[in-house]
């Protein structure tokens, strides 16, 4: 797929894409014009990135049709969900400024392609607010992008930070959900 940016990946040591993972996690920060994704998958040893990277509409710009931007990006997490297997899908929510209307609803439908992608592959699909995902990685609903990005490479052993932002809070999406099923109701707050 042409969308597809691949920006991390690790072949070696996992099964071939034939043979889907059991215990692998999507994490997406969804936009219409670049939509960041990362597959963790869980091992022994603790967690292991498979792939991040971003999803783009066509063009990426202004004159791109809507309809088209958004089945670019339908195109580029099924490709991905058909690549990986995952057993979740971590999305991050939607945060709307009451002064910026329009990109609550243009990011909606960003979220409704991916939905659906996972839906139709009867694959579970979970929120979590930024702050929330923040909080689970650094320890602060408030930290920086820059933040986010160097616990997302010290937590998953990265050599450099990941970049774009946007594939680090994807990542930071899929680690929030794989703390949340990790560690007891009874200890999460």
């Amino acid at each position: 797929m042409d969308n597809k940016s691949v920006l991390w990946n690790s072949k070696s040591g996992y099964p071939d894409a034939g043979q889907p993972p059991s215990r692998a996690i999507l994490g997406i920060d969804p936009g219409l014009k670049a939509t960041g994704y990362g597959v963790i998958e869980k091992s022994d040893g603790g967690i292991a990135v498979r792939e991040a990277g971003i999803v783009r509409s066509n063009d990426g710009g202004a004159s791109t049709d809507l309809a088209q931007r958004v089945r670019s990006l339908y195109d580029g997490i099924v490709e991905v969900i058909d690549q990986f297997h995952p057993q979740a899908v971590a999305v991050e929510q939607l945060y709307a400024h009451y002064q910026h209307p329009r990109t609550a609803i243009l990011m909606g439908h960003a979220r409704g392609v991916i939905f659906l992608a996972a839906a139709q592959r009867d694959l579970p699909v979970v929120s979590y607010n930024a702050t929330r995902i923040k909080k689970n990685i650094t320890g602060s609903g408030r930290a920086s992008k820059e933040q986010v990005q160097r616990t997302i490479q010290r937590e998953l052993g990265l050599a450099k930070l990941p970049e774009p932002p946007d594939v680090a809070d994807a990542l930071a999406v899929a680690l929030c959900h794989y703390y949340q099923t990790k560690v007891p109701k009874a200890l999460r707050q």
